[in-house]
């Protein structure tokens, strides 16, 4: 909702003019020496928010689909295990999340953990929530049939999940993949707090350099709509290229 406001109320100023605001583009403006610095100095910050957000979303499918394991399961002590992961850690904050690994886990485990590693578990954790439910209602979508069929033909378990049900729920859950790791990126920005060079933490630096903060954020949200963009036109084509056939 905060994002949205600011949203609208930049587009208001750009377009009434009806601030008192001094618009100063010259400290983005590729044509002078100063402009480029800047602006390669905010460019820079994709390598960090894509690295982190590739990383996070990796071990984030590791640990949900090993959560959404106990969720299949017929006991519901088992399921009980799935149940409060998921519960438990999609109800923290993911700001909080982020600021008690940085500063909670080297104190209670007495270990050393820069600001990238702390970004990566935090998000990971934060991520494999919502990963674990989307294995588990891409598995659950597949037919009983499909098991039944399989266990037919002598199947074991785990070979009739990696070679009948994985190959199916793959297709079912690529949109929502593709979903979860656009929420990857936008939350990868919470990560600027604690250090992390990233686009979001170079638009603050900048800022406090330069004294014009619509300018720099309002190119800072372009950064990030070019970027969410491109991995939404990339999960277009992947869900085209592993459509399920239709009859």
């Amino acid at each position: 909702m905060k994002f949205n406001t600011l949203t609208v109320m930049l587009c208001c100023v750009m377009l009434t003019g009806c601030s008192d605001y001094e618009w100063g583009w010259y400290v983005l403006d590729p044509s002078t020496k100063q402009g480029m610095t800047n602006l390669k100095f905010l460019t820079d910050g994709f390598s960090a928010t894509i690295s982190i957000s590739l990383i996070s979303m990796f071990f984030a499918m590791l640990i949900g689909f090993v959560v959404a394991m106990p969720a299949l399961s017929k006991s519901p002590y088992v399921r009980g295990i799935n149940r409060v992961y998921v519960e438990s850690i999609r109800s923290i904050p993911v700001l909080v999340l982020l600021l008690w690994v940085y500063y909670g886990l080297p104190t209670l485990m007495d270990i050393s953990l820069n600001h990238y590693w702390a970004g990566v578990i935090a998000l990971s954790i934060a991520e494999s929530a919502f990963m674990a439910e989307v294995f588990r209602g891409g598995i659950q979508a597949i037919q009983r049939g499909q098991h039944e069929a399989a266990h037919a033909l002598g199947l074991s378990y785990w070979k009739t999940m990696r070679l009948v049900i994985f190959p199916q729920a793959f297709r079912q859950i690529l949109p929502p993949l593709g979903n979860q790791f656009v929420y990857i990126l936008k939350m990868s920005s919470l990560v600027s707090v604690i250090g992390l060079s990233d686009l979001t933490r170079r638009a603050n630096e900048l800022v406090v350099n330069e004294y014009l903060p619509l300018e720099i954020y309002t190119f800072l949200v372009l950064e990030y709509l070019i970027l969410i963009l491109a991995v939404s036109q990339g999960v277009r084509w992947l869900e085209k290229r592993y459509a399920i056939p239709s009859h």
